[in-house]
């Protein structure tokens, strides 16, 4: 419903992932600062914006550039290139969650009644 606050995204216990509609989406490097990652953020909005400015005047070149921004922050953010963590586990971002190893524990989730 509007105006309801919208329920939080499992994330997994190693805190690399959130889970959206079954899907492993990357976090954030958790090692940004609080600065330097509200200034990244603000980034990501701000060319998200133009994609959608871009797209609302049809205009290709301003819509390519946009995205090329979007993606910059999120690498900035972690979110997207190689992964964050040093540890050498392999990167499960845009996998199927039941498709990885943490499909025992999203199942476990869902089974408590969680999304």
């Amino acid at each position: 419903m509007k105006g309801e606050p919208k329920e939080k995204p499992p994330t997994t216990p190693d805190a690399r992932y959130f889970v959206m509609k079954g899907v492993l989406w990357r976090c954030s490097d958790p090692g940004l600062g609080p600065r330097q990652r509200a200034l990244l953020v603000e980034a990501l909005m701000h060319a998200r914006r133009d994609v959608g400015r871009a797209l609302r005047a049809e205009d290709s070149e301003a819509e390519r550039q946009a995205r090329a921004r979007v993606h910059k922050a999120k690498v900035a953010l972690g979110e997207r290139g190689p992964p964050w963590w040093k540890d050498g586990a392999p990167d499960f971002n845009r996998h199927r969650v039941e498709n990885t190893p943490y499909a025992a524990w999203f199942h476990a989730l869902h089974a408590r009644g969680s999304r």
